[in-house]
């Protein structure tokens, strides 16, 4: 439901050994792994419509991405019933979305919401890491830094969200990437902040030859 009619759910790489490998390393009992047939015995007409949060950021460049994230979570949710759930914050607006859900509908959850893993050199790890060729990998550190750039300049006391937003899109398409958006947002609820907001993130997406990327820095002042 979280893939939209273009996107790459059919090539989407799929690491189920692998993953089983490190569950067993950390001493896991029990892998639930339901495939569509378990998770959609019958057409889902029934779907989780987040609120205007939906339709920001990720929201604009996929359409009903979140409903469909939200929709497939509170199913596993009530599939599993845990006590703990926890989230990467790589996908920062995915854990805005489902931490407000599960304390909206007073799911009786604890969210956890875990620090993005990177590489040595600052890439945000993720599955579609695997899409890179070894040229654009080497470029690929870029993304990090430059949203490590902007939160040096936000706590050195700039301001000017709109132009930090617009310097770093032009510099990523200088060097050759394609951007969706570099946004500044509030870390609450990712609406635009204002001059006194001290918790704020840096929020960016952007192509890499043909592999999406997002990325998000937290800055608290």
């Amino acid at each position: 439901l979280q893939f939209g009619p273009n996107e790459d759910f059919g090539k989407y790489p799929r690491t189920f050994a692998a993953d089983c490998d490190k569950c067993l390393a950390a001493d896991v009992n029990v892998v639930f792994a339901p495939d569509e047939s378990v998770l959609y015995p019958e057409p889902q007409t029934y779907l989780v419509e987040p609120p205007e949060i939906q339709n920001i950021l990720e929201g604009t460049v996929r359409p009903g991405h979140y409903r469909g994230v939200a929709t497939v979570v509170l199913k596993l949710f009530n599939m599993v019933q845990p006590q703990i759930a926890v989230f990467g914050k790589k996908d920062y607006q995915q854990c805005r979305v489902l931490d407000n859900m599960v304390r909206q509908l007073n799911l009786p959850i604890e969210m956890v919401l875990a620090e993005t893993v990177r590489a040595a050199d600052g890439l945000a790890l993720s599955s579609r890491n695997s899409y890179l060729n070894a040229k654009e990998r080497a470029a690929a550190p870029q993304f990090n830094a430059l949203l490590r750039a902007i939160e040096s300049a936000l706590r050195k006391g700039g301001r000017d969200f709109a132009a930090l937003e617009e310097n770093a899109m032009d510099s990523l398409k200088q060097r050759g990437w394609q951007p969706d958006y570099v946004a500044i947002r509030r870390q609450a609820d990712l609406m635009l902040p204002s001059i006194d907001d001290r918790a704020l993130v840096v929020l960016a997406a952007a192509r890499l030859g043909t592999t999406r990327l997002i990325d998000n820095v937290e800055v608290s002042m």
